[in-house]
């Protein structure tokens, strides 16, 4: 029997399964609201947030045998399964594999964090980010990118690709056609990057255009305006970049696939979500993540095609690309592939994952101003970790205070973080504390997050200079070498190029050890 207009468009939606942005829900907690839209609107898949192992495989089933079509389960886990699947691996940021790692090994830990997916039911992978890290004021790219040399970048991204087809998973190339020379978030904004073509062509195409050689299976793309490939239409909406230039010039023949239509850089003001959705779908959209009201669009695309504003064959020709990936899954893995997870549990968080993200981490701490002094068992040295907007399901303490503990046993260990930013006394004990205190060791987390501003609060930012003035300072980066900023009068640095656990212990072994 033919499908409806609605059940064709439906199977253009990845709705989202939990959300670590407050109020943080976790995938499980979901999945009763998910499952009552599965009986009324045959979605294309999901895109997954805020799991937990083994609960959040449990649920994927679940849900699985409810979609007669079934759920392509998407995730953006740059940084490994664990970014979004507690007990998974947590890697670190690519940027820290472009600083320290070969493209062998960053082909290794795509591998295994597609093994780990997979394991779980988990189907694409919104990564590898191909964005060349070209613009030190961009607020959102910085260590998420593997490198501000396009050759390096392109090099890395081509092999995250490879190792995400050696486990059988499917990859995707994000943003594009490039968000690293922005000054803007398109979380928050609709930014415009005004550089000519040929500035593109030499930096941000290249590395898009290795992954396509690598065959990458999807590409998401940058709600970001360039005028010099179209004045008119950010990306995402645009014939001349989605048609035009990624499919006639760069020859993809994949999944076109939005980010996430919940972002500022998504909307337009006066008009709903499912007119854009039109105006998508003839840009050269395929799949569409993350609506505000999935039901609402859906009805909105069947209503465009009765009203002849839409072809129905766009919409056709769309599912095709998605259902071939459907295809490919069940020639890999068995008719079975999407009710039953294809790698076995044992594959998550095993022992060898644990000890490459530990290596990467280590081998990537840096002595950007030496030397670092010499502390001892840390008996009178100050610890103080700074912290932007705190995330979801974060520790009581930060590994690095658990590393302080058992690596520097004498030391003094706090952290700051701005829900202290009323609270006078924790400012005037760390105040004490670096009084008394031989060595002063202020660390902080530099990371882009969406819809977060990157780097230190205002009075946590004053504070740590106030700091660095009075008292000789080792300044500990935890993220991206821009963290060094504004910080000149620390007397030495270390900086990680990520701020996930392993580079948090990585840089206290650093310490521990001097040099």
């Amino acid at each position: 029997m033919p499908l409806s207009l609605e059940d064709k468009a439906a199977g253009l939606l990845i709705v989202r399964l939990g959300n670590n942005l407050p109020p943080a829900v976790t995938a499980s907690e979901q999945e009763a609201e998910v499952a009552d839209l599965l009986d009324r609107l045959p979605i294309g898949g999901l895109i997954l947030f805020n799991g937990r192992w083994p609960d959040t495989r449990d649920t994927l089933s679940r849900l699985q045998a409810k979609s007669e079509r079934g759920l392509i389960v998407t995730t953006d886990m740059e940084r490994g399964f664990g970014q979004q699947v507690i007990g998974g691996t947590v890697y670190p940021h690519a940027e820290a594999f472009g600083e320290a790692a070969d493209a062998e090994t960053v082909r290794t830990f795509a591998r295994q964090a597609s093994e780990e997916a997979l394991a779980c039911g988990v189907h694409v992978t919104y990564s590898p980010v191909a964005d060349v890290d070209r613009n030190p004021a961009n607020p959102i790219i910085g260590a998420r990118a593997f490198s501000a040399d396009p050759a390096r970048a392109a090099e890395h991204v081509a092999a995250f690709v490879a190792g995400v087809h050696d486990a059988g998973q499917f990859a995707t190339a994000k943003h594009f056609p490039g968000h690293g020379g922005t000054t803007g978030d398109s979380h928050a904004e609709m930014p415009v990057l005004d550089d000519d073509r040929a500035t593109m062509e030499a930096t941000d195409f290249v590395p898009f255009r290795a992954a396509i050689d690598a065959g990458v299976d999807l590409v998401m793309t940058a709600h970001v305006v360039y005028p010099a490939l179209d004045p008119d239409h950010p990306a995402t909406r645009s014939p001349a970049i989605l048609r035009g230039l990624l499919r006639d010039e760069m020859g993809f023949e994949g999944v076109v696939v939005t980010d996430s239509l919940q972002m500022a850089g998504a909307k337009v003001d006066g008009r709903t979500e499912a007119d854009l959705a039109v105006d998508l779908l003839e840009a050269g959209v395929d799949l569409f993540v993350d609506a505000v009201d999935p039901e609402a669009l859906v009805a909105g695309l069947a209503a465009a095609v009765r009203e002849e504003r839409l072809d129905e064959g766009l919409i056709d020709a769309a599912l095709a690309r998605v259902d071939a990936l459907r295809d490919t899954l069940k020639a890999r893995f068995g008719e079975d592939a999407f009710r039953t997870p294809p790698l076995p549990p044992e594959t998550i968080a095993a022992p060898a994952h644990q000890a490459l993200a530990e290596r990467v981490a280590r081998d990537a701490v840096e002595v950007a101003r030496g030397p670092l002094p010499d502390l001892g068992d840390g008996t009178g040295t100050l610890v103080v970790l700074m912290k932007p907007a705190p995330r979801p399901n974060e520790p009581v303490t930060m590994p690095m205070g658990e590393a302080v503990a058992r690596l520097l046993p004498g030391a003094v260990y706090r952290e700051l973080e701005p829900t202290h930013e009323d609270q006078d006394d924790v400012f005037d004990e760390i105040r004490l504390l670096a009084a008394e205190a031989d060595h002063l060791v202020l660390a902080t987390i530099a990371r882009p997050a969406a819809w977060n501003t990157f780097g230190l609060a205002a009075r946590e930012h004053r504070f740590a200079l106030r700091l660095m003035e009075a008292h000789p300072t080792t300044l500990v980066v935890l993220g991206d070498a821009r963290g060094l900023r504004g910080y000149d009068a620390c007397a030495s640095a270390l900086v990680t190029y990520s701020d996930v656990a392993p580079s948090q212990v990585a840089a206290v072994e650093r310490l521990a050890g001097g040099a």
